[in-house]
């Protein structure tokens, strides 16, 4: 009778020792829940970091847009203002007898860096072709915007309409004279302003860099030059070109 009350109790000890250890087993583990809980938090993380890229990604978007848009609004305002210059040299070449074909415009309004000089066909009422051209320096070391002069020697450009006129070679190569036909311009010849090319004028934009300075000559790049030249040679009558701001 004592062996089997002492089996019995040796039975149910082991018993409850092994539901323990279940017990123990089944419970959940700190380390665990520990990396549970940093793989939950991580994809927050970079999910941020995702967000903070792709506002900056927006905002370098949006301002590549408004500079577009500020760069289309100003050329735009440049072609209205061309095509009204143009109606005015048409009147002025019928008038006194210079081609109704192709006018010469320089809308010394825009930056030096951007495309000023417009060779414009009067006939089509478009520009054929554009290219960057030098303002005079008014010898100083160095000028950014144009101003103007017509006094001698004084190294500006000089607003006004010009008779283009023979082509010949001078200081800097190949050149057309000015004769200019305004009180404003109206010592171009004397002053040796001419169309000539010259090295340090490239042939595509530069802006917001600014262009290098003439000595008050239309002062282009070479493979500009020569466009010039083909359309001048082509021409029957004398081509205007205008100075304007």
């Amino acid at each position: 009778m004592k062996n089997r009350v002492a089996a019995s109790i040796i039975a149910a000890f082991i018993l409850c020792i092994i539901s323990c250890t279940g017990l123990v087993k089944s419970g959940p583990d700190e380390s665990s829940l520990a990396v549970k809980e940093r793989k939950e938090v991580s994809p927050t993380k970079k999910k941020k970091s995702k967000t903070s890229a792709s506002k900056n990604h927006t905002a370098k978007t949006n301002h590549r847009n408004d500079e577009k848009n500020d760069r289309d609004d100003e050329t735009n305002n440049s072609d209205n203002a061309t095509a009204g210059r143009a109606n005015e040299i048409n009147s002025y070449a019928q008038q006194n007898g210079y081609s109704t074909k192709y006018c010469f415009l320089v809308d010394m309004s825009l930056p030096s860096g951007r495309k000023r000089f417009f060779v414009y066909d009067l006939e089509k009422n478009s520009i054929v072709f554009s290219g960057l051209v030098a303002h005079g320096s008014c010898n100083e070391t160095f000028l950014p915007r144009a101003r103007f002069s017509n006094a001698s020697n004084c190294g500006c450009s000089s607003l006004g309409k010009y008779k283009v006129g023979a082509f010949y070679k001078g200081k800097y190569g190949k050149s057309f004279r000015l004769y200019g036909l305004d009180n404003s311009n109206s010592n171009a010849f004397n002053r040796a302003v001419v169309i000539h090319g010259y090295d340090c004028v490239p042939d595509e934009e530069i802006y917001p860099m600014v262009l290098c300075n003439s000595q008050g000559c239309a002062m282009v790049s070479y493979n500009f030059f020569d466009r010039l030249s083909r359309i001048i040679g082509q021409s029957e009558k004398p081509i205007l070109l205008w100075v304007y701001r």
